[in-house]
């Protein structure tokens, strides 16, 4: 899988794509994160300008269309690109169905907004969908952009340890995970339900749904509607 993404922050993103789990599914080759300087398309070679004034009365600076139309269209040149996506406060929530999903693309490109936002013609002619991860504003695209590389590429066949992890996570199953534990069994008097010390493999698999049942009812009843 490749992922590339716009942006004019490149340095936002140095650190949550270059550890961790992402950095081990780059360094396994099952994935190639690729960023990218929109500032590297402007036509302004001596300010790398990608900004102007809004037409009309907005406030606040527009990102350009023509170094974003330059930057997609030279890397589709290059190979064929599943999803062209932009991350914008009012898109689609993501969420863990969208995850799975881009999990299964070959190559996507990731626009990173900033400013009060880019021309809308780039939201009009040049993406396929708008992702939000929540509704809020953040100043720019990056954050958002991290979020879902992480989210995506921690699904990817060999990138955790133990493949089963993710189909277990939160969501997957429309239900909040079950409570986890680990050694020691008892601590400060506060125990580990015995059930799970039982070696008893249906009744642990009983016992976990029901508290995820539990847990869903109690922290996200809108996930049983």
């Amino acid at each position: 899988m490749r992922i590339d993404i716009l942006t004019l922050l490149p340095e936002l993103l140095d650190s949550p794509l270059n550890h961790s789990i992402i950095k081990r599914a780059k360094d396994k080759g099952l994935v190639d994160v690729v960023v990218h300087n929109l500032r590297k398309w402007s036509k302004d070679k001596r300010h790398f300008k990608v900004d102007d004034y809004a037409f009309g009365f907005s406030a606040g600076m527009v990102m350009q269309i023509e170094p974003i139309f330059l930057a997609i269209e030279e890397l589709k040149s290059e190979r064929r690109y599943d999803e062209v996506i932009f991350m914008s406060p009012d898109g689609e929530k993501f969420d863990q169905k969208t995850a799975n999903a881009l999990s299964l693309k070959e190559n996507i490109i990731i626009l990173c907004g900033h400013y009060k936002g880019v021309d809308y013609r780039v939201r009009q002619h040049l993406v396929d969908r708008e992702i939000s991860v929540g509704d809020y504003v953040l100043t720019g695209g990056e954050l958002p952009a991290a979020i879902v590389t992480d989210a995506v590429v921690r699904l990817l066949p060999g990138a955790l340890g133990d493949e089963q992890s993710a189909l277990s996570d939160s969501f997957q199953d429309g239900l909040l995970a079950p409570p986890v534990y680990t050694r020691p069994a008892e601590y400060n008097g506060w125990q580990v339900p015995p059930v799970l010390l039982s070696g008893n493999e249906a009744k642990i698999h009983d016992w976990e749904y029901e508290q995820a049942l539990l847990r869903t009812k109690r922290l996200r009843p809108d996930l049983l509607d």
